[in-house]
């Protein structure tokens, strides 16, 4: 079963989220704040990371860098989710270290062809 780090600040988009990936066969982690969603990487060690770009503690692209500058979750891929569509988000997100970007609402089946793509399943 692949393993999804969902780390997502607001209640409503975190419970929608999770249940339709887990309805979909996936295993969710959740983490409310960056801070917690970089050691939910360290200990849980997920197939994938979906990361919310605005978070308390400290924001998705510091978390990503974290992550990413880890060795021990360095090879994890990350897929940012933001609500920001500004012209250079994307851009900002891939030099954070994501793998791949979303933007909210999301729309799932984009969001279920990324994470696919990514983990091999």
């Amino acid at each position: 079963m692949v393993k999804i780090l969902l780390v997502e600040d607001n209640e409503m988009n975190r419970d929608m989220l999770s249940r339709r990936l887990e309805r979909r066969g996936y295993e969710v982690i959740i983490a409310t704040d960056g801070l917690a969603g970089v050691e939910a990487a360290v200990s849980n060690k997920p197939d994938l990371v979906l990361m919310d770009m605005s978070l308390p503690i400290i924001d998705g692209w510091e978390a990503t860098r974290r992550i990413k500058g880890n060795p021990v979750t360095a090879a994890i891929p990350v897929i940012a989710l933001t609500a920001h569509a500004m012209a250079g988000d994307r851009e900002k997100a891939m030099e954070a270290g994501c793998d791949d970007y979303d933007t909210k609402p999301i729309e799932l089946p984009a969001l279920l062809d990324k994470i696919a793509r990514l983990t091999g399943g």
